[in-house]
């Protein structure tokens, strides 16, 4: 079964990969934005898969935008992948020093901490005019491994980096959930006192998957600042946790593929939404993703599962040979 699902993965990957450059413009962006957030909701969803629920991931996402951002705008660094080097490395470092006092924490007090050290970020980026203050700064147009895209391909190459990071990181994480580090953050969910027992450190395992949340935060913010070509505080808010965490439940948490699925429908939902009712797009998006929850709350991702479940088992033929 693990060899199925990471083959699945990399051919998954490839026919979107040709579906988004020979389609329009507008579909390649979509997915680039979708699997950029995507790799947020992956770092949602390792948090959630060992109890708990993050209400302040945007800060990470932001930090990784900014670093990127900055490091393009004054240090003069044009190449895509130290910038999203430079996002991972800002936010590792923020989450090591915040994850010793997070990380001690559960269940509500977790989620409102979390959003707390965010919406700090986000408050000290607002009032700071050097930065741009509530509009942000814009990013140039960034080369990768000194190839510089003409401008009317730069959007799909940026797609095209941004699906391989995503598949990198979910091969990753696969393997990961399924190691027994995995095994062992699930088993912190059920019954934590009884890791403690084990002579394993809880504390450690929340820490560690925490960290983690933050390298794909950064990862999906830094891409989400060289797709979209600007940063601003609004990718600290909590309302931005709180959509990252609604893809999450959207998506479910049984397979890495899930929170990728979830930000596709949720990119495409909001879009049509806005593009048939620009005055009502807010009701019209959350009728629909409140019809999912409610029909499918164990996530889009059950219907594979179920499709699975309904195929029966092959049984082999037992043949009884009979003396004449």
């Amino acid at each position: 079964m693990k060899f199925k699902s990471e083959l699945g993965l990399p051919l998954a990957a490839g026919s979107i990969a040709a579906l988004g450059w020979a389609g329009p413009d507008w579909l390649s962006f979509l997915l680039t934005l979708a699997f950029a957030k995507g790799l947020v909701v992956l770092g949602v969803v390792l948090q959630m898969r060992a109890g708990l629920v993050s209400f302040g991931q945007a800060l990470y996402y932001c930090i990784g935008g900014y670093a990127a951002g900055l490091a393009a705008k004054h240090l003069g660094i044009q190449d895509a992948i130290v910038l999203l080097a430079l996002g991972v490395v800002a936010s590792l470092m923020m989450a090591a020093l915040c994850g010793i006092m997070v990380a001690r924490y559960r269940d509500i007090f977790y989620a409102m901490l979390s959003m707390a050290l965010s919406m700090i970020v986000y408050g000290m980026l607002v009032k700071s005019s050097a930065l741009g203050s509530t509009d942000g700064f814009n990013v140039a147009n960034p080369s990768y491994l000194g190839f510089q895209p003409d401008p009317s391909q730069a959007k799909r190459v940026a797609f095209l980096v941004t699906l391989a990071i995503a598949l990198v990181a979910a091969l990753v994480c696969h393997r990961v959930l399924r190691s027994r580090f995995g095994w062992l953050s699930e088993a912190v969910r059920e019954n934590e006192i009884r890791v403690d027992f084990l002579g394993i450190s809880p504390f450690g395992l929340v820490y560690l998957n925490y960290c983690g949340a933050a390298v794909l935060s950064a990862l999906g913010g830094g891409l989400i600042a060289i797709a979209t070509g600007h940063v601003d505080p609004d990718m600290a808010f909590w309302a931005t946790s709180g959509e990252f965490v609604f893809m999450a439940l959207l998506g479910g948490t049984a397979h890495v593929a899930a929170p990728f699925v979830a930000a596709i429908v949720f990119s495409a939902v909001r879009t049509f939404a806005i593009q048939e009712a620009p005055h009502l797009w807010q009701l019209t998006l959350g009728s629909v993703l409140l019809a999912l929850i409610l029909f499918l709350p164990k996530g889009l991702w059950s219907l594979v599962s179920r499709r699975r479940a309904a195929v029966p088992a092959e049984i082999p033929s037992v043949t009884k040979e009979v003396s004449p």
